[in-house]
């Protein structure tokens, strides 16, 4: 259900033209071609307790039509894009990020489904009181991190950041509990999170100390591995997508495919991240057609308990997985695939894809780092005995779609069981109102013929059951798939314990399905956690 995303896409292309030369702003970096080496974004590291940078967001588009949004980041050798930003449990993050966007078209702002997601009525500039939102508007989540709702943290509601010269400070404390692991940032503007996200406005964050959890990955040689999709400009459907990895177009055989290199037989552990705007991955590491076994360690930043082995890792839309893989053995190739996802008779194309050649060479290029020695401070792990917790509350939500028969997108609902499916705005009130110590156990239901990917802010949840069925070794995750209605009998499911007893997360935040033209055309909803 692609075409408002691809809509979206054209409008910006198309108002470059409006852009005077004078006010054209500085490229983005340029990106890897097909068929080289993935090489892994620089990495920033925290130091004495804190981590501090400036970002710079601008927008270019290719030779090739391909809208790029980018996150520079100024070092003397010039901008580099999306580093990958290090931190301990207990860090501080100060970022100062610079909105250079400049994307806005006439009859941009005239779309009938923007104007409802798009907060108007204020020309505030102040970014926390800011309601203009527009192609030139832009903002910052932190992706799984559990940290405030607010203002300069993590609030994507009231936080609007226009064009300026001027930095808008983003300063966050990461939890000394949080548990060690993967997480991302990205642009979360209500209506228009979808195309920064395509145009591969994205990053890692990794809090250390997963190897005091898990010490098998303690030495070895680290990946880290973003799986981006970008789509030409002009429309058309979803076949003209593509996946890119760590930016490298991930288009075989269409052209050369991108390679990583390994040791011969040389164990790593590999950090994914899916923060593509439609595709569920289904990782594998095959040699031919025979699928090798990996070591799972932890998703969604959250180390997995159970028997780790095994052949195939589903990661949804925004999803995470780190695991650790054998390189091929000397003279031997292996390749890295995403196997191909059924989304439902109305969803899309996810198709098998090479995503990488992987060559066992001795002296491997794209990252010389090992994971070294993390801060985990002596807490009680976030999240712990969730399992074991009488939920306080429980309830009903459900995806559905509406359709016009029009050329307008379709309408997407994300609903309470019992109100009024509405598609969402900003100004709307919280569908929930919880309070902090609460635990409750959701169970959401898919009433559409197409996958969806629920989304939580501000905290994790526990997979406790998957169609009525306990769930064996339960999962703590931010978000997880939720399988299409083929159109008979009950409704697939997925039950997921909230925990809401951390203070530090009270204020109003969002849950959604992370497929991005899904959220941004209304299936997202407010949750209020009072003190």
């Amino acid at each position: 259900m692609r075409n408002f995303l691809k809509w979206m896409v054209g409008v910006q292309v198309a108002g470059l033209a409006c852009v005077t030369a004078a006010a054209q702003l500085p490229n983005c970096p340029l990106r890897p071609i097909a068929g080289n080496v993935v090489v892994d974004a620089m990495s920033l590291t925290s130091q004495n307790g804190a981590l501090s940078l400036a970002l710079t967001e601008r927008n270019a588009a290719d030779s090739q039509g391909f809208m790029h949004y980018c996150f520079d980041y100024a070092t003397a050798n010039g901008d580099i894009e999306s580093p990958t930003l290090r931190l301990n449990p207990g860090d501080t993050l100060t970022l100062d990020l610079t909105n250079q966007l400049n994307l806005v078209g006439p009859g941009v702002t005239g779309h009938s489904h923007m104007e409802g997601m798009a907060v108007s009525g204020s020309d505030s500039t102040d970014p926390c009181k800011s309601q203009i939102a527009n192609l030139n508007t832009t903002n910052l989540h932190f992706h799984g991190l559990n940290v405030p709702p607010k203002c300069h943290q993590d609030d994507v509601i009231n936080t609007l950041i226009q064009p300026s010269k001027t930095p808008f400070r983003y300063q966050i404390q990461i939890p000394a509990n949080e548990p060690p692991g993967l997480y991302w940032y990205h642009p979360h503007v209500h209506g228009l999170t979808g195309p920064p996200i395509a145009g591969g406005a994205t990053g890692a964050i990794i809090v250390g100390g997963l190897e005091k959890i898990k010490p098998q990955v303690a030495g070895l040689t680290e990946r880290v591995l973003i799986v981006r999709e970008q789509f030409p400009a002009g429309g058309g459907d979803e076949l003209g997508a593509q996946l890119t990895l760590n930016y490298q177009p991930a288009t075989y055989p269409l052209t050369a495919a991108a390679i990583i290199e390994t040791k011969p037989g040389e164990k790593q552990f590999w950090r994914v991240l899916n923060s593509s705007t439609n595709n569920f991955l289904v990782l594998q590491m095959l040699i031919g057609t025979t699928a090798q076994s990996m070591e799972l360690i932890s998703l969604d930043g959250v180390p997995v308990t159970g028997d780790p082995t095994v052949t195939s890792i589903t990661v949804p839309i925004a999803g995470r997985a780190e695991f650790i893989i054998t390189g091929p053995p000397t003279g031997a190739t292996a390749t890295f695939v995403t196997g191909g996802f059924d989304t439902g008779p109305i969803g899309d194309s996810n198709p098998p894809q090479l995503l990488a050649r992987v060559v066992a060479t001795t002296s491997p290029v794209g990252t010389s780092r090992q994971v070294e020695p993390g801060v985990l401070p002596a807490v009680t792990q976030r999240f712990a005995g969730l399992a074991a917790i009488k939920p306080t509350t429980t309830r009903v939500l459900y995806f559905a779609e509406e359709f016009s028969g029009t050329n307008d997108p379709p309408n997407f609902f994300i609903t309470v069981d019992g109100q009024q499916p509405k598609l969402f705005k900003m100004n709307e009130r919280p569908a929930i109102t919880t309070k902090v110590g609460a635990v409750e156990d959701w169970t959401i239901q898919n009433r559409t013929g197409e996958m969806h990917a629920f989304h939580m802010h501000q905290i994790h949840f526990l997979v406790v059951a998957i169609d009525g069925v306990a769930v064996a070794n339960p999962t703590v995750q931010d978000t997880i798939q939720v399988p299409y209605w083929s159109g008979k009998g009950p409704y697939h499911s997925v039950t997921l314990r909230m925990d809401f007893r951390d203070p530090n997360i009270a204020g109003t935040f969002m849950y959604h399905c992370h497929i991005l033209d899904h959220e941004d055309n209304g299936m997202m909803a407010k949750i209020r956690v009072d003190p």
